[in-house]
């Protein structure tokens, strides 16, 4: 299935059902007066978010999602039946954001966690409502409401607990394949990671990891250079950064200090999580070279960087341990906020007609 983790479309709720104008007409029946019900409420647009999904591929070849208009009302006191609801289903990690205006409509975190996009319009109400001790017969009655409607952006933010970073060909997904049943694209050619790649890994037989293999950056990415940064959204939501070094490079330092730089163009918190430097590719290099290359890198980042060869498999159970660290600190004091909802300031009576 395509990895999409962006989509335009736009949504509308059902109009309220138009109530009735009808007077009761039965034989032997002296007195009928009115007898019009009310309309049926329109539709609502719903989100609700699972875990089975892991992309927005769904919502890239159909924009446009509409839920019912009520049904109108009809004599003998009848109110017509409610139109039938949209339920737009998502990844969890997806955030709904108003196209017109840019802001936050609801981030979605949990599975099954739902959301009112847009609320159906209520129904009008029928003639038997207007009739007081001067209407006897009134012959008036009220149309439903029209529905909400809006454009709306999906943006799929993947929830990982470790991300990967690093430049192309640093080795990531070489080590995603390395230490998770996950099969990505390797390749001895930059680029290779066209979107991001998830992995499970059980470093302890009790508690998982989820790694998350990120695009390579590259210097300016955060104005749009190579792939830009639109990946880096997917970080957001890590634990701690698993930051690959390739050994083989021929400035291993200044390869790291391109990425942290980009980091912190970037924002969203990411420079300040948590990380782990790993080496990559030491099977290639002699003991003195992987010396000398952590003792720079020591230098700069403020902790010893951990050598691995993911080919190799050899010094993968440190990283992951360091990693698990760090997740476990974070999954103590609860890293994920709880439900948000939109339209909770609405009043509790709703419209009237």
């Amino acid at each position: 299935m395509k990895f999409v983790d962006q989509a335009k479309i736009h949504i509308r709720s059902g109009n309220g059902g138009a109530g009735s104008i009808s007077f009761r007409r039965e034989k032997y029946v002296e007195f009928g007066g009115p007898d019009g019900g009310d309309g049926g409420r329109g539709g609502d647009v719903i989100i609700r978010a699972t875990e089975n999904l892991n992309t927005l591929i769904d919502y890239r070849y159909r924009q446009h999602f509409r839920a019912d208009t009520g049904t109108h009302g009809m004599g003998r006191n009848r109110t017509g039946a409610a139109g039938n609801s949209v339920v737009l289903t998502v990844p969890v990690g997806t955030q709904v954001v108003d196209a017109g205006t840019d802001g936050l409509l609801v981030d979605l975190l949990e599975d099954r966690q739902e959301a009112l996009l847009a609320r159906g319009g209520n129904g009008g109400w029928g003639n038997a409502r207007f009739r007081s001790p001067v209407n006897r017969a009134p012959r008036r009655a009220n149309p439903g409401e029209n529905g909400e409607e809006r454009w709306i952006r999906l943006r799929l933010k993947l929830i990982a607990d470790a991300g990967l970073v690093g430049l192309p060909n640093a080795g990531k997904s070489t080590f995603l394949s390395a230490v998770t049943a996950a099969r990505p694209k390797t390749a001895d050619y930059p680029f290779t990671t066209l979107h991001p790649h998830l992995g499970v890994v059980d470093p302890d037989g009790t508690e998982r990891l989820v790694l998350s293999d990120l695009p390579g950056l590259i210097e300016g990415a955060a104005h749009g250079a190579g792939l830009g940064h639109r990946f880096l959204g997917h970080a957001e939501r890590c634990a701690v950064i698993l930051h690959l070094v390739d050994a083989t490079a021929d400035d291993p330092v200044g390869n790291y200090n391109i990425i942290r730089n980009e980091l912190e163009n970037y924002g969203g918190g990411i420079q300040d999580k948590p990380q782990v430097v790993v080496i990559a590719k030491c099977d290639a290099l002699n003991d003195d070279v992987i010396a000398r290359v952590s003792d720079n890198l020591e230098a700069v980042v403020g902790q010893r960087p951990l050598p691995i060869s993911s080919v190799g498999r050899t010094g993968l159970r440190p990283v992951l341990g360091a990693v698990y660290g760090h997740v476990e600190k974070i999954r103590a004091v609860g890293r994920i906020a709880g439900p948000q909802r939109i339209n909770a300031d609405e009043p509790a009576g709703g419209w009237q007609p």
